[in-house]
């Protein structure tokens, strides 16, 4: 075991090895910032330039990559409220508005010190823990995937903002645009009415970015539209790098519970960064003394998001390394790239390949370091951004939009779609809906739809939901989630604390 290690390790302290790390995690940080291009596709551009090298090597690169590109959504989110990436949706919560107050140091070093020990802490679960939690993920049937959505769609009641049945519609128009195209079992159309628009759906980037994106940048323009030569952030930067890792360190139990919460749905095969950083953040919210301060700028809100995205890195692992099963796409790319070596991935890779298995493990502690490593030299030069006459940021931050939007699937109608859903979600906010639950039904609705079609084709009882222990567990989670939601929002309201309105 031990001359394992030490081979892998060898391999990946090799100097031009770090030299191709460290350029890697460069490339995804910068990648995830720019709204519309995903860890995913950083990932993809990366596999071809890591053919010619050994196996290790490669997987050590792209691993850079995987990790900076989790943390870098996170610079967008909290300065300009868009979110670089799906996984960093829940950021934008409460880094944003913490900027917006005048500390953007604080929230950008927050978002990169959690990013760091929620991956670190994911490391030692995957190092640890690898064998019996791939072994319960891969147990879990459409059944208990469905209802493990139903229990993540609970968490809208904690999004809703300052009035349950506006966000509730927000929910609904989600689910009801991720419903639109072509069905996901059968590619049958639904509500295209005959357009050639809608014939391929709404494609969930085109749509998170016009909602968050174009609708912010709307408002950045109405705002403040006389005075157009001041900053997006106009106050001073307070930047300490070091007194804010201490301050995520106060937080032990958040900062905890949020990477396990990352460690778990990252291992499970399908779901994703996307769905951990938002179960985080309300689980954060939730268990908080003052949970009517999330949403306005506090620490709790950026650890928990930004700790559970990035814990799903070495959650993603486990069933990769134990089972050869794939956790999310940029998972499936990882084993792609180990098949093009020639390496079988399957329960046997830890006993013929310890050397590679040991490498990735160091490789993805080495990565975070680096990361951290590049983020605080560089916050500065991306703290400039809030410098930049908005008159310049944005249209500049609006025609990377566009290009993010268009390179997805190179389609003209792709872009039309992002100015109209960029205005629809412009008169929401203008009309005070909150846009967070719009975008969660579009991120969960797919997925619900087809673990309950696989659900109800491989047994058509409905009842079968209830009886599996796990599918069980989860709704009862679900309902139990909804009812202290609905408890809190109600003291709130009778004790005058939060908004009157909140039941409204």
């Amino acid at each position: 075991m031990l001359d394992a290690f030490f081979q892998g390790a060898h391999q990946v302290f090799a100097f031009d090895t770090l030299i191709y790390m460290l350029i890697g995690s460069v490339a995804g940080i910068v990648a995830a910032a720019i709204p519309g291009f995903t860890v995913t596709m950083a990932i993809i551009l990366t596999l071809p330039l890591t053919f010619a090298m050994e196996p290790l090597q490669g997987i050590s690169v792209m691993l850079s990559v995987y990790v900076g590109g989790y943390t870098g959504g996170l610079i967008s989110a909290a300065l300009l409220g868009i979110p670089g990436t799906p996984s960093s949706v829940a950021t934008t919560f409460d880094a944003f508005p913490m900027a917006r107050n005048g500390e953007p140091g604080r929230a950008l070093s927050l978002g990169v010190w959690a990013s760091f020990f929620g991956t670190i802490i994911s490391t030692l679960v995957l190092i640890v823990a690898a064998p019996p939690l791939a072994v319960v993920a891969v147990r879990l049937g459409p059944w208990e995937y469905f209802s493990l959505i139903v229990f993540a769609l609970t968490i809208v009641a904690s999004l809703v903002g300052n009035s349950l049945i506006r966000g509730l519609i927000a929910g609904v128009i989600g689910l009801g645009l991720a419903t639109i195209g072509p069905d996901p079992m059968m590619g049958r159309p639904r509500l295209t009415f005959d357009m050639d628009l809608l014939a391929p759906g709404l494609p969930f980037l085109v749509v998170l970015i016009g909602i968050f994106a174009i609708s912010q940048l709307l408002d950045e323009v109405e705002i403040h539209g006389k005075k157009v030569n001041h900053a997006l952030i106009p106050k001073s930067i307070d930047f300490k790098t070091w007194e804010v890792m201490r301050e995520v360190l106060m937080r032990p139990v958040n900062l905890i519970r949020s990477s396990l919460v990352g460690v778990v749905i990252g291992a499970l095969p399908g779901a994703g960064g996307s769905i951990a950083n938002l179960l985080a953040y309300d689980q954060a919210k939730r268990s908080s003394k003052t949970p009517e301060k999330f949403g306005q700028g506090i620490a709790d809100g950026v650890v928990a998001s930004e700790a559970g995205n990035s814990a799903t890195a070495g959650g993603g692992l486990i069933p990769l390394i134990s089972l050869g099963i794939p956790g999310s796409a940029v998972d499936a790319i990882l084993m792609a790239s180990l098949m093009v070596h020639g390496i079988s991935v399957g329960p046997r890779l830890i006993l013929d390949h310890a050397d590679l298995v040991y490498g990735m493990f160091i490789a993805l502690t080495v990565a975070s370091f680096m990361m951290l490593v590049v983020c605080v030299a560089s916050m500065r030069l991306f703290l400039r951004v809030t410098d930049i006459p908005k008159q310049f940021i944005v249209p500049t931050v609006m025609i990377c939009c566009v290009i993010g939007a268009f390179a997805l699937n190179n389609r003209m109608g792709d872009l039309y779609l992002l100015g109209a859903i960029g205005l629809v979600g412009y008169i929401l906010k203008c009309l005070d809906y909150p846009l967070a639950p719009l975008v969660l039904g579009v991120i969960l609705g797919p997925i619900a739809e087809t673990n309950l079609r696989r659900a109800l084709m491989s047994d058509g009882d409905w009842t079968v939901f209830f009886t599996r222990p796990i599918s069980a567990l989860f709704l009862a989670a679900a309902v139990l989630s909804v009812i202290l939601s609905i408890r809190s929002i109600w003291k709130a309201h009778k004790k005058g604390n939060g908004n009157k309105d909140a039941l409204a």
